[in-house]
C-alpha cells in the first residue's frame, strides 16, 4: 500500500533520466515510473515514506533545475489515483462524467487526488501527457453532485497552481461518450 507519492515534471528527457537518479540514491523510495512524454517532457512518479519522498523529491528539485515544469508531493494518496493513471479502473455504473483538463501533467495528479477525496466518486482516467501534446486530462464517474463536487475540489487546486485548461460535468451521457473515454 503506498502511503505518499512523489511527482516530478521535467521539460528534459535527460535532466529527467538524472533526476530520477537522484532521487532514488537520495532516499528510501520505490521508482514506480519514470518515463519521456509528449512533447519531450520526462515524469518521474515514486512512493514511499512522506519524509523519503520529500527528501528525493527535493533531490531530484534540484539536480532538475531550471528544466522543472512542477511537482507534488501527496501524503496519504488515495489508491484510485494510482489505479487511474495505470487504467486499471473501469466503471460499470455511470450517472454523470467530470473531466478535468491540465497544461501540468503534475496537475492533474493532484487535482485527481483531490477530487477522489472530496466526493464519492470513481476515477476512470489519470491521463498523462502522451499523446496529446504535454496536457493531461482526468476522467470521473459517479452521480451527478458527486462528480460537480470532486470536479469543483479537483478544479481549485488545479487553478492555484494556475494549470487549469478547462473541466465540465455531463449529467447522464451518452454509453458512446463513456465507451470513448475507457
Amino acid at each position: 500500500m503506498m502511503e505518499t507519492i512523489g511527482f516530478l515534471e521535467l521539460n528534459s528527457i535527460a535532466k529527467g533520466v538524472e533526476a530520477a537518479d537522484a532521487i532514488l540514491k537520495a532516499a528510501e523510495v520505490e521508482l514506480i515510473f519514470a518515463k519521456p512524454v509528449c512533447p519531450g517532457k520526462y515524469n518521474i512518479l515514486f512512493t514511499g515514506e512522506v519524509a523519503a519522498v520529500t527528501a528525493s523529491l527535493e533531490a531530484g528539485e534540484r539536480l532538475g533545475g531550471e528544466h522543472v515544469i512542477d511537482q507534488v508531493v501527496i501524503p496519504m494518496v488515495h489508491p484510485q489515483v494510482i489505479d487511474a493513471i495505470n487504467l486499471s479502473t473501469e466503471p460499470t455504473d455511470v450517472n454523470a462524467v467530470g473531466v478535468m483538463e491540465f497544461y501540468s501533467i503534475t496537475a492533474a495528479v493532484y487535482a485527481a487526488d483531490a477530487a477522489v477525496k472530496a466526493a464519492d466518486v470513481t476515477l476512470m482516467d489519470v491521463r498523462l501527457g502522451t499523446g496529446i501534446g504535454g496536457k493531461s486530462f482526468v476522467v470521473l464517474t459517479g452521480d451527478v453532485a458527486a462528480v460537480s463536487e470532486a470536479v469543483k475540489a479537483g478544479v481549485n487546486k488545479g487553478e492555484a497552481q494556475g494549470q487549469l485548461i478547462s473541466e465540465v460535468v455531463i449529467p447522464n451521457p451518452r454509453r458512446e461518450i463513456f465507451d470513448s473515454l475507457t
